[in-house]
């Protein structure tokens, strides 16, 4: 695998990281702790390494359109398979890996700067949540848009770098890929 293309996978599994930290510490724990608890901000690498409690749910009204949340996902990407079971996390994990390591066997032999920017993206996006389900149990998903009463499934820098990264590969696959020419078929010969 190409320096810079894990390169840009560490930058998006830290911007992922960073993100859910700040919102996290610094905007939803002071608000989410009774007064009487200890609600100062963990450093960043002592959270990146800690198992901690899952915080309760807590919106911060930011624009008309727009929250921040604090929302434990137990399924995948926006809240899908969000189910209670206890094996789902160890579940979801496990299949994760099994794609980033599809993916990595992909982004090694592919020769189109699209396809391997959309796998950058969707494998250091995947590994943003698969240390937070190691962590958590839980994905740490924050950002709400919503119109009206009508809210999009809450969702993460992760999310965003993985749809980013899928949106890539469908446009590179529909409007970019070349078709192998099948060979002409053989014209019989009159004998």
């Amino acid at each position: 695998m190409r320096l810079s293309y894990l390169l840009t996978i560490i930058l998006v599994f830290i911007a992922d990281q960073i993100s859910k930290w700040w919102v996290v510490e610094h905007m939803i724990k002071p608000m989410a702790l009774p007064a009487h608890e200890d609600a100062s901000a963990m450093p960043f690498l002592q959270w990146l390494i800690t198992v901690q409690n899952q915080m309760p749910f807590v919106r911060i009204d930011v624009l008309p359109f727009f929250n921040l949340v604090m929302v434990w996902n137990k399924g995948v990407s926006f809240g899908m398979f969000n189910g209670d079971s206890a094996y789902g996390p160890l579940i979801l994990f496990c299949v994760a890996a099994v794609l980033v390591a599809a993916f990595s066997v992909w982004l090694h032999r592919t020769t189109s700067a699209m396809t391997a920017a959309g796998l950058v993206l969707i494998i250091g996006g995947a590994a943003g949540n698969m240390l937070d389900r190691v962590r958590f149990g839980a994905v740490v998903d924050f950002l709400d848009l919503h119109a009206g009463n009508f809210h999009w499934p809450a969702f993460n820098v992760a999310d965003s770098a993985i749809c980013i990264g899928i949106a890539l590969l469908l446009i590179h696959g529909l409007f970019f890929e070349t078709k192998k020419k099948e060979p002409p078929e053989a014209i019989p010969h009159d004998a």
